[in-house]
């Protein structure tokens, strides 16, 4: 038997992997257009986003709106400034974004969404960052639809027994 003192040694000898037949990691290269920007779908609730980003002085503009004009309450604009401030690319970007569906909310996390795809399809170096705040994750939780028989999704009506 062959003198193992070390995993790679131990590998070996079994037959497992060796450190040079590794898979070699995915190099990902910059997603853009003719004009220069990256584009991306978000989704969140009912609610979807297409977003256009590219470098510019931090514009953000939400169906023809600009963004503190069709996000007025504060909570939704810091909302929409998460990725950013995760990636470190505050004003860099300039954001063209139209929404269609659900609420304000579900909008602007559906804008979160498809910015943070567009960051990391503009520039793949910044997709660690967003994956790591679980920014390109889509948030699956939507309304359950009401059932017959019931007055709400699970809600019964109340018992009478007589």
């Amino acid at each position: 038997m062959a003198d193992i003192k070390s995993l790679d040694d131990l590998k070996a000898a079994v037959g497992g992997a060796t450190p040079a037949a590794a898979p070699a990691a995915v190099v990902r290269t910059p997603v853009r257009d003719k004009q220069g920007r990256a584009y991306a779908t978000g989704k969140r609730k009912n609610a979807i986003a297409r977003v256009w980003i590219k470098p510019g002085s931090g514009k953000v503009v939400v169906n023809g709106k600009t963004m503190a004009e069709y996000f007025a309450r504060p909570v939704l604009q810091m909302i929409l400034r998460q990725p950013f401030t995760v990636a470190n690319v505050e004003g860099q970007f300039d954001v063209m974004a139209t929404v269609v569906g659900g609420g304000l909310s579900g909008q602007a996390g559906a804008v979160k969404h498809g910015v943070s795809k567009a960051l990391q399809l503009y520039e793949p170096s910044l997709r660690a960052a967003l994956k790591a705040a679980g920014f390109l994750t889509r948030d699956s939780r939507v309304v359950e639809r009401k059932k017959y028989g019931k007055a709400k999704a699970r809600k019964s009506f109340q018992f009478s027994k007589r």
